[in-house]
């Protein structure tokens, strides 16, 4: 197993440390969430080329504190996320806001971001350009049946250039996903509905991004990307604990949980 790299750890660090501040803001985040995606997301960034039509849609946007601070950490969001996050008047608001220039769609209210990444490709691929759209859900959110509206037009429209990660971390608001609504066999229901099926370390940005990048654009069938993830991730009091999923935190203890981290 090659060494881990030097900039991309330092980066994972960082931007853990801005979800902790934006938990201790006034208005707190979904802490939990946010942790376990961040490593997915500078996967989807690293991977995608936006300037030149790649798209990436944030569905399960509760966790838009690690969608911000990916961003800020990535210099796509210059002002540090926590100066500004849920104040009144900021667009740095609990959902991904699409004022924020690089955001495109608001989302929040979920499953409606996978329609919209769904919608993204498909529109590149009657522009002839076959540009990516890639949408990263949560796990929990494949309840909304509207996820499986889209994943169904997505694999009759042939949509190779559709991609969606599922941030499975196991939890959702109300406990685990295991307790309220099961997901079993997550990798054949994508095969069923036509996808290419890869499950991977949530955590290993090496291999997400060389994953995502080797999909073939050109051929007819969407990729599904099952990223196995720790709810609360880097923190070691709140690994895996459902208690993590929204939090106000006092600044206390947010240095206590920066100080932790490894």
């Amino acid at each position: 197993m090659a060494a881990p790299n030097p900039a991309i750890v330092q980066l994972q660090k960082k931007v853990r440390q801005t979800i902790v501040d934006l938990g201790a803001t006034p208005t707190g985040c979904h802490v939990g969430g946010s942790l376990s995606v961040a490593d997915i997301l500078i996967a989807a960034f690293i991977s995608s080329d936006r300037e030149q039509g790649d798209e990436v849609v944030l569905s399960k946007g509760h966790a838009a504190a690690g969608l911000y601070a990916v961003m800020h950490h990535m210099d796509m969001l210059p002002e540090d996320p926590a100066v500004g996050y849920g104040r009144r008047g900021s667009i740095l608001t609990g959902h991904p806001n699409h004022k924020i220039p690089g955001i495109r769609f608001s989302t929040g209210s979920l499953g409606h971001g996978v329609a919209y990444a769904v919608g993204w490709a498909l529109a590149r691929k009657l522009k002839g350009d076959r540009r990516r759209g890639l949408v990263v859900a949560g796990d929990g959110e494949l309840q909304e049946g509207l996820c499986w509206e889209a994943f169904q037009l997505a694999s009759a429209q042939r949509l190779g250039n559709f991609v969606v990660v599922i941030d499975r971390n196991g939890g959702q608001n109300d406990g685990a996903v295991d307790d309220i609504s099961p997901l079993e066999n997550l990798d054949k229901r994508f095969e069923s509905f036509g996808f290419r099926v890869e499950t991977l370390d949530g955590h290993d940005i090496d291999a997400l991004s060389a994953r995502i990048v080797a999909h073939d654009l050109t051929g007819d069938r969407p990729l599904a990307i099952i990223a196995e993830t720790v709810k609360g991730k880097g923190i070691p009091a709140i690994e895996n604990n459902p208690a993590c999923h929204y939090v106000v935190l006092k600044p206390a203890m947010a240095q206590k949980w920066k100080e932790s981290m490894a």
